[in-house]
Order: structure tokens, then sequence, then C-alpha cells
């Protein structure tokens, strides 16, 4: 990992040698299209250079308008910005892996991937809905396909030379071990919620020492209230360090090693998310110390992919 002092331009080298991942990552869950675009220009124009999408949330269309226009505008590459996207639960089957990654990548006008993602390890039946569901409004599962299956086909997306590296998201240590063993080509990154309240500290000491980047999600708690951005010992390290509550948490997820993503939705949150600079070791640590556990999005312990309710 290579970082600086303030953190920003922290990048962290993927596994297969293929590019490094910039530590500080530009979420794009965002409901609006004009939203999303007006973000995606704000975060680039912030220093952002990391940008995480999704099939799911149907905006890869505006995130790539976005990043050609701030591109253009900021006389920057695209080799210059990393770029993930992730294949959606009614896609598992092998033979649905390539087209959906090439729509995905047609949507986002871009000639290759940085990284594509396993969205979650539940399959849904295969097919254009994305929220495919019974009479009784249950999600419909694939049982004929299982993750190792999906991540062959993922495989042969390195071996076809548009998408650089491949990993998996919402995943359970448990989950990922089979999948690491089996696999031809490693899991270059693991993406799953993390925070002071949820640590995950096994599943990041095995990333650590298999060479995987772990990339925390909702490392601000999903902007619950109340929650991490009003706990106390974040509250006590921010007026001390002269920082927000927010500034804090992005720097300690970085401090531990970890990529991490934030979803800034205005120019003035996209510049305060980029404006991090190392904690003091004894505020780390103090941080390292909270108690509370919590978990926000059950996806990697009961099936629920995100927002989509559990089938049964």
């Amino acid at each position: 990992m290579s970082g600086s002092s303030d953190l920003q331009l922290t990048r962290i080298a993927l596994n297969n040698g293929s590019c490094s991942m910039p530590a500080l990552g530009c979420g794009t869950l965002i409901s609006d299209a004009a939203a999303t675009k007006s973000a995606t220009l704000a975060a680039l124009a912030a220093g952002f250079r990391h940008f995480d999408c999704a099939e799911r949330y149907q905006n890869e269309r505006e995130v790539g308008e976005a990043l050609q226009i701030g591109l253009s505008a900021a006389g920057i590459t695209r080799a210059d910005i990393f770029v993930t996207t992730k294949l959606w639960n009614s896609n598992h089957r092998p033979e649905r892996v390539e087209p959906a990654f090439n729509a995905s990548l047609n949507r986002l006008g871009l000639e290759y991937l940085d990284l594509y993602l396993i969205h979650t390890p539940f399959a849904f039946q295969p097919g254009d809905d994305q929220d495919p569901r019974d009479q009784n409004g249950n999600i419909i599962y694939d049982n004929g396909v299982t993750l190792l299956d999906t991540w062959r086909a993922m495989e042969s997306l390195i071996d076809h030379g548009r998408c650089r590296a491949i990993g998996l998201s919402d995943i359970s240590l448990k989950e990922l071990l089979p999948i690491y063993e089996s696999a031809r080509i490693k899991p270059a990154v693991v993406q799953v919620e993390a925070h002071p309240y949820l640590p995950e500290t096994e599943l990041l000491e095995f990333c650590k020492k298999k060479g995987i980047v772990f990339l925390a999600f909702a490392p601000l708690g999903h902007g619950m209230r109340p929650g991490l951005l009003e706990d106390p010992i974040i509250l006590a390290i921010a007026a001390r360090v002269g920082k927000t509550p927010a500034q804090v948490l992005l720097a300690w997820a970085v401090q531990r090693g970890t990529a991490v993503l934030t979803t800034p939705k205005t120019a003035a949150r996209a510049r305060e998310n980029f404006d991090i600079s190392a904690l003091p070791e004894d505020a780390f640590d103090e941080i390292n110390r909270i108690s509370t556990r919590k978990r926000l999005n059950e996806v990697v312990k009961t099936g629920v992919p995100g927002f989509i309710p559990r089938a049964g």
C-alpha cells in the first residue's frame, strides 16, 4: 500500500498486478438520474478517482456520461480513474455473465473495467427481471447454479482482456473460503459493510494475508441516526483533531489498511469526504476499542440482497 500524509492519495495494489485501487472511493447508489450525474461530477472535481457502480443501481449510463464530461473538463485520462461495477443476482448463470458484463461496459461507455464484482452470493431466477417474485411476493432463487459456477465465468472475463480484476461483494468469510481455494484466478477485492461497529476483523486479516483488497462500504453507518456520526468517541476525536466525524471515520478505515466507499451527493460533501488526514495513533486506537457491534445490511447473514426482502 502506498500513501500520503493526508491519506487522500493512498492506493492499494491488486494481487494480480494489473493496477492499484485508490483507497478512497465514491459510491454511486443514488436513485435520481440527475443527482447521479451531478454527484459523480462533483466527486471527480473534489479529487475522487475511484468510482463504484452496479447494474442493480440502474444508473450506470448516467455515471458513464458524467465521467466522460468530468474527465474532459479536468484534463485527465481514463487511466487516471478506477471504475468498478457489479454482476446482479439474476445474471449468475455462467452463460449470462459475459453479456451482463458487456451491457454494463456499454452503459458506462468504457472500453474496459478495472474491477467486476459479484454483487451478492445469492442467485435469482435468471432473466431481465432484477426482482423476480412468486405469486406470494417472495423472491425466486435459482438453485441450478453455484457461486463457483459464476466465479468460473467471471474468470473468463479476465481471459478476454476487457476486465482487469474480479472479486465478490456482500460475502462472509465462510462463503469466501471455498471460492478462494477453488479459484484459478483469485479474488482481487472483497467488498463488505465495515465500520467501527462492524470491524470484520477476521475477514480483514484473511484478506491481508492473501493479498486481497478489503473494500468497506457504509463506513459512515449508512447515515443512520443515531449512529456512528453521533458516537461520543467519534465526536470527541473529531473535535480534538479539527475534523468532522465523517472525516474521522473515513481516515480510520484507510489507516487500518482498507479501501473505503462513501457516497457524497453534493459538491460540499464530496470535498469534505475527500479531505481526510491521518489520525493520531491514540485516536486510532481509541476507535479500535469501540465495543458497540451492529450490522446495518443483513445480506451476508440472511440472503437479503440489499433492500430486497428475503423469500419465506
